[in-house]
């Protein structure tokens, strides 16, 4: 018995030990292709966009520009990989009721 019970307790000292990943929305990795789509038309040369998981504010929402619904609103550093430079910049990405991106905008902090 207290075998098992000292077994119980370093399982889960290491499951405590363990980070925690949030599981992200999948609306974040349609704001980051639609973003590296939309920034690819203006610049070539970039061929990477990363978000920077742990600056991410992902918010509900219950809004509206114009007509379309915005349901989520996603915030945080994006870093653009172009040939020979990687620079932080912030984003801001809307999304519809039905999970389509409606705006990605991104700025040089």
């Amino acid at each position: 018995m207290s075998v098992q019970l000292a077994s119980a307790a370093l399982v889960g000292m290491c499951l405590a030990s363990m980070p925690a990943f949030a599981q992200v929305p999948a609306e974040v990795e349609a704001c980051r292709l639609s973003g590296l789509a939309a920034l690819k038309e203006r610049s070539p040369s970039i061929e990477h966009l990363t978000f920077d998981i742990q600056s991410l504010a992902i918010s509900k929402a219950d809004t509206r520009v114009e007509d379309t619904p915005i349901r989520m609103v996603v915030m945080g550093d994006a870093y653009l990989q172009r040939e020979n430079s990687d620079k932080p910049n912030r984003f801001v990405c809307l999304v519809s009721d039905k999970g389509k991106v409606v705006l990605t905008f991104f700025t040089k902090q």
